[in-house]
């Protein structure tokens, strides 16, 4: 069987991509650039908070087999990609 942290991050990857297609669709229903980019920019938020979420739950899910410091190792990676995709 599945380990309940899996569930959880394949979860929320589902959600996200379920997100992402529905936007895709909506992008395409209301035929405006001006309205796209403002759907398009609201999916910028979801992106950042799923990894973050999914990262949280497999860390928490394997907090157990992992020491501390290499828990902060990968939040401190996780900060380094935020500052370099940020605008």
């Amino acid at each position: 069987m599945w380990e309940k942290a899996i569930i959880g991050m394949a979860t929320l990857r589902v959600m996200s991509g379920t997100i992402e297609v529905l936007a895709a669709l909506f992008i395409l229903k209301v035929n405006e650039v001006e309205k796209a980019l403002l759907i398009n920019s609201g999916l910028a938020i979801v992106g950042p908070l799923v990894l973050l979420s999914t990262t949280t739950i497999g860390l928490i899910g394997m907090s157990d087999r992992i020491s501390f410091a290499k828990i902060m190792w990968i939040f401190a990676g996780i900060v380094c990609i935020f500052i370099g995709v940020r605008k």
